[in-house]
């Protein structure tokens, strides 16, 4: 493994990162959108350092078993493409921390902006969250973030991988919320229990059109398929779920789902749903919220269908 003479000190390494992230024009889309945002978290997590106060350090000089550790960590990222959460095998959203390696798509949700305000004002007490339910759980990261927000919930966390549920279970250990979320291996709500309401179903599901498959990024392929792969029109799971819902949610009950790009193909596959489009920090139309009414006259999917949405698109949230 050649290291380079000249690089001495974290500014040293921090430099030549980023350039040569961005001579291999690497894809950011996994926790960070840039060159520098995602070398100064591999060199602080390698070096363990802290991220945000890497700037006292950047003169620091380096041991050679430091310096090989960055090289080697550096070289993964650039070379085989791996995105840095799977290299560090952590994760955040917020301040919760998740672990996650290749069996889990990484964490990265709008509706994780969501839940501290916890979706007021259309669930007004966060106390009257009874059973809450996280379909396509993955890491089970929003599983554990309703939980916080609603103290009182009990929650179900679905997910049809059993690899996936064994990250969540380690997550939902590590957060101490084994009384509180339940794992059910299902293929969306077909296992769930018999007569069941929630107050609450929550999705970030597989949403990916069959076109944007097959141009994703190198990144992108590290993670499972599964979790990403929505159908040909990226709505496989959005028509499980509408039909669905009204059965499982109190007559209170509210549905939100987390869609990408793919605001103008619901619209068009549902054009008598009086969709609610929740804005969150970092996007206006990529999350919806329906009310138990709203739904209470399911209308089935249109065969009509939009134009597919190209990989670029896809952006950090898929």
């Amino acid at each position: 493994m050649n290291i380079p003479e000249e690089l001495l000190t974290v500014r040293d390494w921090l430099r030549w990162a980023v350039t040569r992230f961005h001579q291999s024009r690497l894809y950011f889309g996994h926790g960070s959108d840039n060159a520098l945002s995602e070398a100064t978290y591999l060199i602080a997590h390698t070096l363990a350092l802290p991220f945000d106060q890497l700037d006292s350090f950047l003169d620091a000089r380096l041991t050679l078993p430091e310096k090989t550790q960055l090289r080697k960590i550096l070289d993964r990222r650039i070379e085989e493409r791996i995105p840095a959460a799977y290299l560090t095998q952590e994760a955040w959203l917020g301040d919760f921390r998740f672990y996650v390696d290749e069996r889990v798509i990484i964490p990265r949700s709008f509706i994780a902006e969501l839940m501290p305000d916890r979706l007021s004002p259309y669930l007004p007490d966060r106390h009257d969250v009874k059973n809450a339910l996280d379909l396509c759980t993955g890491s089970g990261c929003l599983a554990i973030l309703m939980a916080d927000a609603y103290p009182n919930a009990d929650i179900d966390a679905v997910d049809i991988s059993l690899p996936a549920l064994e990250v969540a279970q380690r997550n939902i250990d590590d957060y101490h919320l084994t009384d509180r979320i339940t794992l059910i291996r299902s293929n969306y709500t077909d296992n769930l229990p018999k007569n069941k309401r929630y107050d609450l179903i929550i999705s970030n599901p597989p949403y990916v059109t069959g076109e944007a498959m097959q141009n994703l990024p190198r990144e992108y392929r590290h993670e499972p398929e599964l979790a990403l792969a929505g159908g040909v029109d990226g709505l496989d799971a959005v028509h499980h779920i509408l039909k669905n819902a009204p059965r499982l949610l109190q007559p209170h009950g509210i549905v939100v789902v987390e869609i990408g790009h793919n605001r103008a193909i619901v619209e068009v596959a549902y054009p008598n749903l009086p969709f609610v489009w929740l804005d969150t920090g970092s996007s206006e139309d990529s999350v919806f919220l329906l009310t138990r009414d709203d739904l209470a006259e399911y209308t089935p999917p249109s065969s009509k269908q939009t134009e597919p949405i190209s990989a670029s698109q896809i952006g950090a949230h898929r």
